[in-house]
């Protein structure tokens, strides 16, 4: 009896030992050939020793997951800048919207979805307070410009923890090309990309409509007519028409007539929404908040946390005082804005 309970232990440790490597095989067998295999990772910027549990691209989905950036991203605008409200979209929000959307149609696919989630939950770790508005800001007044996507990357290479998160070349792929003209290397990169797109496109539009900016009927009635009428059937439209593209060709893709509606909705956010709204009447409050942060700690370098002030040496004033203000929260800025700027009440009343 106890020779068979000491066999017993001693194949539940080797099982213990290979869960990695086991599911490493598994994803040989269930995943498609165009999916990314965690055990042909291009592997990290620094080498590691693998894990005994998990995979290199769950590691990067942890490390992600339990970071101060990500945590930062509940306190970030997404579209309206100081809502007075619980159901409007936060960054981190929209971060989780993303990451299920893009899992939804890797899965579909058979793409690696552990690679995709991470890519999604690390995709705007860089975003500036105030969103696309501090983004602007900073780009209009550094001299090297400013994009969240670089910055994000930036983030997980370097900014967190002072040292970076040592992510895979994939996740760090995935990050850099979710947004603008790039594309990335991987298809689990491609299909964030798209789902970023979907998630904004479909979350602004409900955020909008509780804002009172705009009524289901102010929608275009020939996108509406294609996409769909209700906030889950738009979602679940653009999605089907991704996985279904997926499944027919070599790509991640919305195309077709479902895609001309998207891109016909996305300009009529522009044109409705994103520019000149009521989800904008804080804008110019917004910019002076960032650019004034930036040229006070420009000139007074000293006054950066001292983690800070030790990376000037190496990155340089200027990239450095951008580092702290884009890793700021909308309410740590304000707050930081009127500390500085606003004269504080002093001695007694009577």
């Amino acid at each position: 009896m106890l020779y068979i309970i000491y066999i017993n232990i001693f194949i539940d440790k080797v099982v213990y030992l290979n869960i990695r490597e086991n599911y490493e095989e598994l994803e040989d067998k269930i995943l498609s050939d165009r999916a990314s295999k965690s055990k042909n990772s291009k592997g990290r910027l620094i080498d590691e020793e693998k894990c005994e549990v998990r995979t290199d691209f769950q590691r990067d989905r942890d490390r992600i997951l339990h970071s101060k950036a990500f945590r930062r991203l509940k306190h970030k605008t997404q579209v309206f800048i100081a809502p007075e409200g619980d159901h409007y979209r936060t960054r981190l929000t929209h971060t989780l919207e993303v990451s299920q959307i893009a899992r939804t149609i890797s899965r579909a696919l058979r793409l690696n979805e552990d690679l995709t989630e991470a890519i999604a939950l690390g995709h705007d770790l860089g975003h500036t307070p105030f969103g696309h508005t501090g983004e602007r800001v900073l780009n209009e007044i550094t001299t090297d410009g400013f994009r969240h996507n670089e910055q994000s990357l930036r983030v997980v290479d370097y900014l967190e923890d002072g040292k970076g998160l040592n992510l895979t070349m994939e996740v760090r792929n995935g990050i850099l090309c979710h947004s603008g003209d790039l594309m990335p290397d991987t298809y689990e990169g491609k299909v964030v990309k798209v789902a970023d797109k979907i998630a904004y496109i479909n979350h602004d539009i409900d955020d909008a409509i509780r804002a009172g900016i705009l009524t289901e009927d102010d929608l275009p009635k020939d996108c509406i007519k294609v996409l769909g009428k209700e906030h889950s059937k738009r979602i679940n439209t653009m999605v089907m028409e991704v996985i279904r593209y997926g499944l027919e060709n070599n790509d991640i893709m919305l195309t077709g007539e479902i895609g001309e509606a998207t891109s016909e909705l996305r300009k009529f956010l522009f044109e409705n929404v994103y520019v000149g709204s009521k989800a904008k009447s804080e804008e110019g409050k917004a910019m002076n908040c960032v650019k004034q942060l930036f040229y006070y700690y420009m000139k007074h370098q000293e006054n950066l946390p001292e983690e800070f002030i030790k990376r000037i040496e190496r990155w340089g004033s200027e990239k450095v005082v951008c580092d702290y203000i884009a890793g700021m929260t909308d309410s740590f800025a304000i707050t930081e804005y009127l500390n500085i700027f606003v004269p504080a009440p002093w001695g007694k009343i009577y």
